[in-house]
């Protein structure tokens, strides 16, 4: 039987938009078009998102008064009327802080609207759990750098509107369900930091805190600032203790059914190889993580710290041609490939990024990852001459990318986040 519109089962008609919402809509819209324009013109964005120019002066004035956009001097198109004045994103004003805590290192860093890293402190820490240290006293630990970097934030006149925190693991809703490198089991990260970071700011506004897995925001941070020019859907890895993995397509994240889409660390590519963190054998991080790759090199113990001048070593021994860094890196490249072909056979990605301490060893690195692919992926379609296989760019990072999730946020709604 036909059903009849707003009848039983039927899906309710929406609402009709009033006023206010277009109005809501249409103020980011006309800063989310400045923002990507980086420097433009009140003509411009009029021509751009199709509002007249009158709608777009009034848009524009309410955003100059809330603080979210400023002028800059003049520009002239070349043709005949008056020059337009410059328009960008406030340097001051709202901005978003990002805080990653890795393995090793806690990094906290404060973005502003035009997406610009402007405040940084990178704190080394050995983050796992231990019988003396918990998880909670990490988050402390990461709440009293992030207090200090609002603290500079606010004699620049940079005001974060929220906290996004990089975790590396399972991370959902707030909790970190499992982080095998960390040991962290169940932590409910969002709630533990926001308690401490309150409790450091007597008598500040509480901020809003979220978190997401430390590969995810590391891949919108590429997405972002990088160097992908029209690339919309890759594979982003992260190479640091562990490895991370992170699946961009059409310039979204895949998160999976659960949020927990892109552990590729995890891939099993030795059935009987050694025991990971996580309980299984033969990951592909016991073979291409950091930890793994300085062992193989013998940089470093099994079971002990390393750090980045480690890495160094490394990168310049593989580059003298010393035989067993290159056998090392050569053989985490062998594993990348495998465990990544299978990805490219399934996701069908326009590139591979590779991300952490992968860039310093791509001359060595790269060619054992391509000659696997090119093996392997049966399009037939990666050939290493193709420049399908990346470094990530410098300028991205996880907490540049969390810190940038929040200034998406008041992009998207600015009037939730005005004087």
């Amino acid at each position: 039987m036909k059903k009849t519109p707003g009848t039983g089962d039927a899906h309710p008609a929406q609402p009709k938009a009033d006023k206010a919402s277009v109005r809501r809509h249409n103020l980011s819209l006309v800063l989310r078009t400045v923002h990507e324009a980086g420097e433009t013109t009140r003509a411009a964005v009029a021509a751009r998102v199709g509002l007249t120019r009158a709608a777009v002066s009034s848009l524009v004035e309410h955003l100059l008064d809330q603080g979210f956009l400023v002028e800059s001097g003049k520009t002239f198109s070349g043709q005949a009327g008056r020059p337009g004045t410059v328009l960008k994103a406030a340097d001051t004003g709202p901005a978003g802080l990002g805080v990653e805590i890795n393995v090793d290192y806690v990094s906290v860093c404060v973005v502003d609207l035009a997406g610009t890293d402007r405040l940084r402190i990178t704190h080394p820490a050995d983050n796992r759990v231990h019988r003396a240290a918990g998880a909670a006293e990490v988050l402390g630990r990461a709440a009293r750098i992030a207090a200090r970097v609002l603290a500079r934030a606010a004699e620049r006149e940079l005001h974060p509107a929220g906290v996004r925190l990089a975790l590396p693991g399972l991370v959902s809703r707030g909790t970190v369900h499992q982080a095998p490198n960390l040991g962290w089991n169940r932590v409910e990260a969002d709630r533990i930091f926001a308690a401490a970071l309150t409790a450091l700011r007597p008598g500040q506004p509480e901020l809003p805190v979220a978190s997401d897995n430390e590969a995810n925001v590391a891949a919108l941070a590429e997405l972002w600032f990088g160097a992908l020019g029209d690339v919309r859907s890759f594979l982003h890895l992260t190479g640091e203790i562990g490895v991370g993995g992170a699946i961009v397509v059409n310039g979204e994240l895949l998160r999976g059914a659960h949020g927990f889409a892109g552990e590729i660390g995890h891939m099993v590519v030795a059935a009987d190889g050694p025991l990971c963190r996580c309980g299984s054998r033969g990951c592909l991080e016991q073979y291409a993580g950091q930890s793994a790759l300085l062992r193989a090199a013998g940089l470093a113990e099994k079971g002990t710290a390393v750090s980045g001048s480690a890495v160094e070593e490394l990168a310049r021994r593989a580059e003298a041609g010393e035989p067993r860094a290159v056998a090392a890196v050569e053989e985490a490249g062998r594993m990348l490939g495998l465990a990544l072909s299978g990805a490219v056979n399934l996701l069908d990605p326009e590139v591979v990024v590779l991300g952490g301490i992968y860039p310093r060893l791509m001359p060595r690195l790269a060619p054992a990852v391509d000659a696997e692919l090119a093996h392997r992926v049966v399009s037939g379609l990666w050939l290493p001459s193709a420049g399908r296989l990346r470094p990530a760019s410098t300028s991205t990072d996880a907490a540049r990318g969390a810190a940038a999730v929040v200034i998406r946020e008041v992009l998207s709604d600015p009037l939730s986040y005005g004087r």
